[in-house]
């Protein structure tokens, strides 16, 4: 194992993260005496083994761009995450990074569960790199942006996991960083906080570099300028989001060996009989794929008033020639549901 890896400045005037052949290898001792002796014998003979949970990753990143990084579970995400906010040192290969990084990683990081949301924003504001006067400045605003109301003051330990995403994002959000790193915290957020979140990454992309992680294939594309697809430590593929992001699915459709497919028109085991495929709602899926994801907004819907202002709206037109609804290829109505 080599331990020529370092961290330096990026070369390219433009590049903000530059990756050569970085690596990150762990020790894994199947007894916990085995750490004593591999002290005492001082590498004449190993009682571990090697893991990687990165391999030879290469990469660059110019100022501006959104990267998406896309895997499945344990194919090194996060673990590159962290090498890039700089908890984790590289193995092998060099790391460059220019500007200030705020990151959102694990739930809770950088939080105290004992003190209140409001001693943990100072806490973590200062971990980010803010200064006193600068938290004074941006606490009314981190403290609107979180909206989580009395519970500002209670202890982190009794909140719910949506409420401290949103006091660390709030956090992140202000801590004006050149390059911002997320790894799946929006996964555990409401819809409203999400689109909040969403259109103030939008208002970043135009001055900052974004590092976005996520299993949601939408968001990748929406979001994201390139994509990064890892699979078991290695850097699978890389290209414009889209492209990255139909490949990467393409292979998680395909059959696992061993694994029968199921087939959705036979009885389940509880006598239910399901759905064939051309029948299942669709709407979900087709506005996952347009540009409007994360645009949405959703609102108390009150059939009657709805029913009553259209009404109103058809009897004030000349002619009608509305088209009341929509239909799939298939030729089965959408029939829009309210959202209460």
């Amino acid at each position: 194992m080599s331990s020529e890896a370092v961290i330096v400045p990026p070369t390219g005037e433009d590049a903000v993260i530059e990756a050569r052949e970085i690596g990150k290898c762990y020790h894994i001792y199947e007894r916990p005496q085995d750490r004593l002796k591999q002290m005492l014998w001082r590498g004449r003979r190993r009682f571990y083994r090697e893991f990687w949970a990165l391999r030879e990753v290469s990469f660059t990143v110019r100022r501006g761009e959104t990267v998406g990084v896309i895997g499945r579970n344990g194919s090194g995400k996060s673990t590159l995450l962290k090498m890039l906010c700089g908890t984790l040192a590289p193995t092998t290969g060099t790391l460059a990074v220019r500007g200030r990084v705020a990151a959102l990683l694990e739930l809770g990081t950088g939080f105290n569960p004992e003190f209140t949301g409001r001693e943990n924003v100072y806490l973590n504001a200062a971990i980010l790199g803010l200064d006193d006067a600068e938290i004074e400045r941006y606490l009314p605003e981190i403290l609107a942006f979180a909206d989580i109301g009395e519970f500002i003051d209670q202890p982190v330990k009794t909140y719910s996991s949506g409420m401290a995403v949103r006091l660390a994002f709030a956090v992140a959000a202000h801590v004006r960083a050149d390059i911002l790193v997320i790894d799946e915290a929006l996964a555990v957020g409401d819809v409203f906080f999400v689109q909040k979140c969403m259109r103030f990454l939008r208002k970043f992309q135009e001055q900052g570099t974004l590092f976005f992680v996520s299993h949601d294939t939408a968001a990748v594309i929406n979001l994201c300028d390139r994509a990064l697809w890892l699979d078991r430590g290695q850097l699978h593929e890389a290209g414009p989001a889209k492209e990255v992001c139909q490949d990467y699915l393409a292979i998680l459709r395909e059959p696992q060996a061993g694994v029968e497919p199921r087939v959705l028109d036979q009885p389940s085991k509880l006598g239910v009989r399901r759905r064939p495929s051309e029948n299942v709602d669709q709407r979900l899926k087709f506005l996952n794929q347009t540009r409007f994801r994360n645009d949405l907004e959703l609102f108390h819907f009150h059939h009657e008033v709805a029913q009553s202002a259209l009404r109103t709206f058809i009897s004030k037109m000349n002619r009608v020639d509305l088209c009341a609804g929509w239909s799939a290829a298939n030729g089965l109505p959408w029939s829009w549901m309210p959202w209460c």
